[in-house]
């Protein structure tokens, strides 16, 4: 089994002018935006810095200044593109990372040149944070969320800095946030999109998806995800997905370092399993028997009470003071509310027994 540490120790070697960029690069470019390159990657297009200095000045970071950092496999990651004359000497430039609580806005990105004349896009999943979860979960009611405007004015910016043709791409919610961005761009810029790369990200809604600007790039726009996903089968897509194997289980094939490699793509199935097709079914059921007021309802409902107490990623959420602070809010919540929560809760239940 091959992940893409072993591709990057086969074709690491080789510049993108020897062997053209393949899938397996738009994961790896799509992955490093989850790299919290604040102060060492600049924020407009003017100039850029090498990636390789960009990886070995955030390694040599103490830790605690690192931000947020998901893994010990990203550092992994930087290690390995430092050393990998294909990544290294790639430019980023356009950093951009906002978090706003107030307006439920988690968005990041980054630009990599890639040699000739071309940019890769890379959009940043959902880091983990309450706000993060809050604003994926608004994708089920709201046409447009504030980081998929985010995202377009983000390309929009970038295109009328940048001559070059662009790719666009991203992990998890980055794939949603890729193909919004595009969608969402002005003709003469989604004429300059080469390509979108949505790495197990969730679909759209039927707004974005009856607009000119995504219908316009579905023959571009290439999904992927695991055989087990979940999450990249969220809302609706219409264009065709690519079933790659893991050698990890359920949910956790969402790591795309357990996405298993084969030359310059992925190890391919013909379909995802049994389980990601019957939590698809039941997910899928269960929203449809929710008004678009009812899903804000709950998803607002359980966002406060989450939120209440000192928590600010999910997994602080879960910890046993914070639950019990979010057990202590729902006594002051409105009961009407918390019913819609129950009952929505409750039709999930049957929605899951039908779909057995």
């Amino acid at each position: 089994m091959s992940s893409v540490f072993d591709y990057l120790a086969w074709r690491g070697d080789l510049t993108f002018g020897q062997s053209p960029f393949c899938p397996v690069d738009g994961l790896i470019l799509s992955v490093l935006s989850y790299v919290h390159f604040d102060g060492l990657v600049p924020e407009g297009a003017a100039k850029a810095v090498p990636l390789g200095r960009a990886a070995e000045d955030y390694l040599a970071l103490p830790p605690a200044r690192r931000g947020r950092c998901r893994g010990e496999e990203d550092l992994r990651l930087l290690r390995a593109l430092a050393d990998a004359p294909r990544f290294a000497g790639l430019g980023l430039c356009g950093w951009a990372d906002h978090f706003v609580p107030r307006e439920e806005t988690q968005f990041a990105a980054l630009a990599v040149l890639l040699g000739d004349g071309s940019a890769f896009l890379a959009f940043r999943g959902t880091d983990g944070t309450l706000v993060g979860w809050k604003e994926d979960f608004n994708l089920s009611f709201l046409d447009v969320v504030p980081a998929q405007l985010e995202a377009a004015g983000y390309v929009r910016d970038l295109a009328a800095a940048f001559p070059g043709q662009l790719r666009l791409g991203g992990h998890s919610k980055g794939g949603n946030l890729a193909a919004a961005g595009g969608a969402l761009s002005p003709v003469k810029v989604r004429d300059r999109i080469m390509s979108v790369w949505s790495f197990d990200g969730p679909g759209l809604n039927p707004y974005l998806m009856a607009r000119p600007g995504y219908q316009e790039l579905l023959t571009r726009i290439h999904s992927f995800v695991p055989k087990s996903s979940v999450v990249g089968l969220l809302l609706a897509h219409e264009e065709p997905h690519t079933v790659v194997d893991s050698d990890q289980r359920g949910l956790f094939q969402h790591n795309p370092y357990s996405w298993q490699v084969l030359g310059g793509g992925f190890v391919r199935l013909e379909e995802v399993d049994a389980g990601s097709r019957m939590i698809d079914r039941t997910l899928k059921n269960w929203l449809a028997g929710l008004t678009s007021r009812q899903r804000e309802t709950v998803v607002d409902t359980l966002y406060e009470l989450l939120s209440s107490g000192d928590a600010k990623t999910i997994r602080e959420a879960l910890e046993p003071k914070n639950l019990a602070s979010a057990l202590h809010a729902a006594l002051d919540t409105d009961p009407r509310d918390l019913l819609t929560v129950a009952s929505s809760l409750a039709r999930l239940a049957g929605a899951a027994l039908r779909a057995l």
